[in-house]
């Protein structure tokens, strides 16, 4: 089709319609990399009284101790006012904090400004949020519920348990292709244009090399199944021990590797150090997140006294999936020239295409959230929640 380019590329906005701003915690305290501080902070809280509980609370225009919320949709929760609350903490849950960066959040709404109680009914282990970013990678995906503060998410699905994809409607049928939605976020992964336009291609052979690429990025990103290992000879090991509060961290290029004070792991290739998300080394971030020191007096204080031992499987998972993304990267490029190609020669699907087909503008109703009416939801001080 002559005069065909990848400017006239769907957007992803139209491709997975429905999109929820992130979510906006308002305090550092309520996640940590490790469970245990969460509590411990929780007890806290809980021991102090009056000025000195709203004070350690680090109220905001949205939330005080004395704010009324309701609770967060299918999690147990004590919905009365925080000033008054008592008893353990509500059990934390895995998030993603930051770009490749798993932490712990007390699921508490009292907590959190603005939870997003729309994401948090249709978390459940068959979904995969799709977290946009304005730097590249431009596109993360996790199985986590997502409390990075970047850009828009959008679920891969419209209700719990794998049911009503948030897709285009008539899309899988229009490409022809596979109406797996995995496959249609994996081709996305894996052809994804900085300006969050994605090339639909009509080629099958051409969508099953993207989606084989997108599939293995898609579970590296996630890392929800069999754990990710390079091959022997190249896998992290700690080197020298680590000490029980490293302060510094720097990379050796020439001997791959990555030294915490006297500790040492490797190796480590300089492609994993220098991989970068958001505009900043993911490795750098990740160790900066449980060594930089917090206020005195402030509940984010409270931390582990040493380096855990999780803390370093953490890190040497992290290298391992690093260096295996940085390895996929040259594919990418590979792929783009494909979809030039193709697109030359008629093979590119347009947003043009889907418009003429019906496909866009997507319904007014694919870009709001499904009606979920099957958690529990108490309202603010034990009060019935009615949707």
């Amino acid at each position: 089709m002559p005069g065909v380019t990848l400017d006239d590329a769907v957007p992803l906005a139209d491709l997975m319609p429905w999109s929820v701003a992130p979510p906006r915690l308002g305090r550092g305290w309520p996640t940590a990399p490790d469970p245990a501080s969460l509590r411990a902070r929780w007890d806290a809280l809980m021991k102090a009284e009056g000025p000195e509980r709203e004070a350690l609370f680090e109220p905001s225009r949205a939330r005080t101790a004395h704010t009324a919320v309701a609770g967060l949709p299918g999690r147990p929760a004590d919905t009365g006012r925080l000033v008054r609350a008592s008893g353990p903490c509500p059990d934390p849950v895995r998030v993603l904090a930051a770009p490749f960066d798993e932490r712990w959040l007390i699921p508490d709404h009292r907590l959190i400004d603005a939870a997003r109680p729309e994401l948090w009914r249709v978390a459940d282990e068959r979904q995969v949020f799709v977290v946009e970013s304005a730097e590249p990678p431009f596109l993360l995906a996790t199985s986590l519920f997502p409390t990075l503060r970047t850009g828009r998410v959008r679920p891969l699905y419209r209700r719990p348990g794998g049911a009503e994809p948030n897709l285009a409607p008539g899309l899988a049928g229009f490409l022809g292709h596979s109406p797996d939605p995995l496959e249609v976020l994996a081709w996305t992964l894996a052809v994804v244009r900085p300006d969050r336009t994605v090339p639909l291609t009509r080629d099958p052979g051409l969508w099953s090399r993207g989606v084989a690429w997108g599939r293995r990025m898609l579970w590296l990103l996630r890392r929800d199944g069999e754990r990710p290992r390079l091959p022997g000879g190249r896998r992290p090991y700690v080197r020298a021990p680590l000490p029980a509060r490293p302060v510094t961290l720097r990379h050796d290029a020439d001997e791959e590797t990555l030294h915490l004070d006297e500790g040492r792991v490797s190796p480590v290739p300089l492609a994993a150090w220098e991989f970068e998300a958001g505009g900043e080394r993911v490795l750098e971030r990740w160790f900066a997140e449980r060594t930089a020191p917090a206020g005195p007096g402030t509940l984010e204080a409270i931390r582990p006294s040493g380096w855990p031992q999780g803390w370093t499987s953490e890190l040497l998972e992290l290298v391992t999936v690093l260096t295996l993304l940085a390895e996929l990267e040259p594919r990418r490029a590979e792929l783009t020239a494909e979809i030039e190609a193709g697109a030359a020669g008629g093979a590119l699907v347009t947003a043009t295409d889907l418009r003429a087909a019906g496909v866009l503008p997507v319904p007014d109703g694919a870009r709001r959230p499904a009606s979920v009416l099957t958690l529990d939801e108490e309202g603010p001080e034990g009060q019935l929640a009615l949707l």
